[in-house]
């Protein structure tokens, strides 16, 4: 497939393929019809040949090329599955575009300081195991690193002091970019307010802009309750001390921090009940 794509990445070869898709022709011809000399069209043609893509026959004093449609047929059919792949319903390249217009929107919103204050965002999950169980991925840093970040990111950096007043930095990177030399994609900085083991958990976290600035606080309230055989998360975004700038990473919050809640419900239920007896022990 790579021989066939560099051989149709060239324009002039690109033609020599339209004109053979009418009729087969000779070399003679198609310099011709391509305004090009003939040893260049040659080359071309000798470079479609060896992708397969054309065949040659010498008849009499002329040499004729004639399209084989089986390996068009065959990159038509990688492409459309390349095309369908990224148009799935529900797909990445569905909410990348769903988030490219909520930036748009809040852009236009961001029409002075303060302007998203006191804007709030409501989740809610159900998780297998206890409460007790959950509070240790909502705490320690080895097991946040499992979930907190959005779908195609991971963790490159993570501090959380669960007591009030401990630190909270979460720093995160692409998926993919794994020996960091791409640029980070968000880092924030902020404190715990306060903890009720297996209960509640609030915590203010602060986005960073390229600068270092804050681009806003969040305001994070958890609680966890009892629920059958697991536990009822509800969780509380609130936003303080919006500035103009902060409108991408607000664009994102419904989306993103929805995603973590949803990564943290599959880790959580990746592990057996048993673990949770053996590690509480």
């Amino acid at each position: 497939m790579d021989v066939l794509l560099t051989a149709l990445a060239d324009p002039a070869r690109w033609r020599l393929v339209a004109l053979l898709a009418e009729r087969p022709r000779s070399v003679g011809v198609l310099a011709q019809l391509t305004g090009a000399r003939q040893p260049q069209t040659t080359k071309h043609l000798q470079t479609l040949e060896r992708a397969e893509v054309v065949t040659a026959e010498r008849i009499g004093q002329r040499r004729i090329y004639a399209l084989r449609p089986g390996p068009l047929r065959d990159l038509a059919v990688e492409l459309v599955r390349l095309a369908d792949a990224a148009e799935r319903s529900g797909g990445p390249n569905e909410s990348f575009e769903r988030h490219g217009r909520t930036v748009q929107a809040e852009r236009l919103a961001a029409d002075g300081e303060g302007w998203a204050d006191g804007r709030s965002f409501t989740f809610r999950r159900d998780l297998t195991g206890s409460p007790e169980f959950v509070w240790r991925y909502l705490t320690e840093p080895d097991l946040l690193a499992h979930w907190w970040t959005p779908d195609d990111l991971r963790v490159s950096e993570l501090v959380f002091e669960a007591r009030p007043g401990g630190r909270v930095v979460l720093e995160y990177r692409d998926a993919e970019d794994a020996d960091g030399s791409d640029l980070v994609v968000g880092r924030a900085e902020g404190v715990v307010d306060d903890v009720r083991p297996g209960e509640r958990l609030r915590y203010r976290n602060s986005p960073l802009l390229p600068g270092g600035a804050a681009a806003f606080t969040s305001h994070v309230d958890l609680h966890l309750r009892p629920s059958g055989a697991g536990t009822e998360l509800d969780a509380l975004y609130r936003i303080t001390d919006s500035t103009i700038d902060s409108a991408d990473f607000i664009a994102g919050i419904e989306l993103g921090f929805g995603q973590s809640l949803d990564k943290l419900v599959a880790a959580v239920t990746a592990y057996p009940m048993s673990t949770e007896i053996r590690s509480a022990k």
